[in-house]
C-alpha cells in the first residue's frame, strides 16, 4: 500500500490496501444512499453491488438538481421573491457540485472494490 489514490477519492475512505479500507468504503457508500438501503443484506454482503446502487442513486440526484436548476425560475417565478429565487439557484448549484463530486468518488471507490488499481500518470 502506497496511499496513492486517484483524483476524486473521498477523504472519508482509506486508500485501497490500508487496514479496514473496505469497511470505510462501505460506510461512506451507505452514507450516500437512503437509510433503508442498510436493511438489504445483499448490499452489506457485496460492496461492489452497494457501489452500483450508490452510483444509480447519486446519478438520479444529480440529474434532479440539474433539472431543478434549469426549471425553478420558470416554474416558481410568480411564487417566490427574487432573493428566495437566487438562494434556490445557489442551493441547486451547491447540491449539483456536491453530487458531482460524490459521483466521481463512487466511480473510483467502486473501481477499487472491483480490484482496479490506479496508477498515476506523469
Amino acid at each position: 500500500m502506497d496511499g496513492t489514490v486517484p483524483p476524486g477519492w473521498p477523504e472519508q475512505v482509506r486508500p485501497p490496501g490500508a487496514p479496514d479500507w473496505e469497511r470505510t468504503a462501505v460506510a461512506w457508500l451507505f452514507d450516500l444512499v437512503p437509510p433503508d438501503y442498510r436493511a438489504h443484506e445483499v448490499l452489506r454482503r457485496y460492496p461492489v453491488l452497494l457501489a452500483r446502487f450508490a452510483a444509480d442513486h447519486v446519478s438520479a440526484g444529480l440529474e434532479a438538481a440539474r433539472r431543478g436548476w434549469r426549471t425553478v425560475r420558470v416554474e416558481l417565478a410568480d411564487q417566490l421573491p427574487t432573493e428566495a429565487m437566487e438562494a434556490a439557484i445557489a442551493a441547486y448549484e451547491r447540491e449539483g457540485t456536491r453530487l458531482a463530486a460524490a459521483a466521481r468518488g463512487v466511480e473510483v471507490v467502486g473501481g477499487a472494490l472491483r480490484g482496479e488499481r490506479w496508477v498515476p500518470r506523469l
